[in-house]
């Protein structure tokens, strides 16, 4: 069993706790909650086409093609068969920028932090800030793809 030396110690535990079931919460809201919708409208076009059915009355094409189609999330950008797809570019520019937010918030954090002691500023300052640089250097990738395939000669046409 887990010992709390003090009222301090229990309250600084049930906050870490408290918080990190709070992110859970969001992620999974953000995630499931979507898909939830979905399938509710999904389920009251299922119950209007039951009662169409149950009193002889026709079905609407555009219904029964709603209910078949797979659902698209999001639309489709167009790829150009050389690569460099617009799609890379988005990427590109919302990784690096994700990255280049990181690296400011650590530099602040290490800022802020440098006031109260020097190492832990450094030491959270550049936590924070190296961990920009992973979606920055991904974004750095999709940035090359995308000059790549820009100015790669199309391919032969299929015969």
């Amino acid at each position: 069993m887990i010992g709390f030396s003090d009222f301090g110690d229990l309250a600084d535990a049930m906050g870490t706790l408290i918080f990190w079931s709070a992110v859970v919460l969001i992620v999974l809201g953000l995630t499931l909650g979507p898909r939830y919708i979905r399938s509710r409208e999904r389920e009251r076009l299922y119950d209007l086409m039951r009662t169409a059915y149950e009193k002889g009355q026709p079905v609407p094409p555009e219904l029964i093609a709603s209910l078949t189609a797979e659902p698209v999330d999001a639309p489709r950008l167009p790829e150009s068969a050389g690569g460099g797809t617009p799609r890379d570019l988005r990427r590109a520019i919302v990784l690096i920028a994700v990255g280049l937010g990181l690296g400011g918030l650590g530099l602040g954090m290490g800022y802020g932090l440098s006031f109260a002691n020097d190492t832990a500023g450094g030491i959270v300052g550049g936590i924070v800030a190296g961990s920009g640089a992973i979606p920055a250097f991904i974004g750095l990738a999709y940035l090359l793809l995308y000059l790549a395939g820009r100015h790669a000669p199309p391919p032969p046409p299929r015969i």
